[in-house]
């Protein structure tokens, strides 16, 4: 690697490289997006074009091979993700791939296993762990602001999008592409930042239906689940509702924390009947401080908050909420965002 800037090649170029990621690898410290490759090299080049990445490539392994490239970040659907990543691995470069990390946990450990094998770095983009808002809400459970915490609860309503209602293809909600629909895509972030925040869940279970036939996937979900330290939590998931609602609480002996997990409300506690309240805005490119974290692991050793092996025990809670029906769908063949 240069001694001085890690040089990343991205595979896919999808609606989230566009401003969550993409130039998040070009404007971090230490951190340059020199390539891309993409389902056609039309599309690659029209993203390095508007994107100022100088270096494109038809085929994928070019890319992984490259010179240029001294870690690659793979943005493809889920589908794709353990191949890609087998890929890099056996290519001896570090990886940061996308969420969900895989179709399920043996894919996850099997990309695990693989750069464990070659002492390399393996990243998955769960960024919430590094957004500062959220490192605040773990300095206040860190801190004891509301005790010793209970439980933790999570409900997330939106309406359906035009897409889903036009049925127009899209491989969010496609089984074959990405197990358990919008539930897989969104909650998996705050499934996995309840870990980060509250420690390792150790059992979780669920019951996951569709019940507006838009798509395949299953579109309803609710669950309960218990952290290795006794603390209980619970969560509901629709993307049928009539309304948008977006709320995490963290019950403690001695108060509350509310937060919500993707729309940029104030972080509020109250404890003793005291209100607080503090908001702490995301970056535009809200990848940037998990990048940032990826050049510091890479460059002195500091541990990065989101790796593989956080990702697979995400994976793990979230094919325990799932149940063995996602289980059934054999995914399709891979391809990039």
């Amino acid at each position: 690697m240069d001694p001085h800037t890690v040089r990343w090649g991205m595979i896919g170029c999808g609606a989230v490289t566009e401003v969550k990621s993409g130039p998040a690898f070009q404007r971090a410290a230490g951190s340059a997006l020199t390539a891309v490759a993409s389902r056609t090299l039309a599309s690659a080049r029209d993203y390095a074009t508007r994107h100022g990445v100088p270096f494109v490539y038809e085929h994928i392994d070019d890319l992984i091979a490259s010179d240029h490239v001294d870690a690659v970040y793979i943005a493809t659907p889920p589908s794709s993700h353990r191949e890609l990543a087998l890929r890099v691995a056996r290519a001896g470069k570090p990886c940061c791939v996308e969420k969900p990390m895989a179709m399920d946990a043996d894919e996850c450990l099997s990309m695990v296993s693989a750069f464990e094998e070659r002492r390399l770095p393996l990243f998955v983009s769960y960024y919430r762990r590094s957004l500062p808002r959220f490192v605040e809400v773990k300095n206040w459970l860190s801190q004891e602001l509301i005790g010793p915490v209970r439980e933790v609860r999570w409900h997330l309503v939106k309406p359906p999008t035009p897409r889903d209602l036009s049925g127009e293809p899209n491989w969010r909600t496609d089984p074959r592409t990405s197990p358990g629909g919008y539930f897989s895509d969104l909650a998996s972030h705050g499934i996995d930042l309840l870990q980060y925040l509250l420690g390792d869940i150790e059992f979780a279970s669920g019951v996951a239906v569709n019940q507006q036939g838009l798509y395949a996937a299953e579109d309803a979900v609710t669950a309960c689940w218990k952290f290795a330290n006794g603390v209980l939590g619970s969560g509901s998931w629709n993307f049928g509702a009539d309304h948008r609602k977006d709320e995490v609480q963290i019950i403690g002996a001695r108060g509350t924390i509310r937060f919500s997990m993707f729309d940029e409300a104030p972080l509020e506690a109250c404890v003793g009947g005291v209100e607080r309240s503090l908001f702490i805005a995301n970056p535009v490119n809200i990848q940037i401080h998990h990048v940032e974290n990826m050049i510091r692991h890479l460059r002195t050793g500091a541990v990065h908050p989101s790796t593989g092996v956080e990702a697979a025990r995400t994976s793990r809670v979230m094919s325990e909420i799932l149940g063995p029906r996602h289980r059934d769908w054999r995914p399709a063949d891979s391809q990039a965002r």
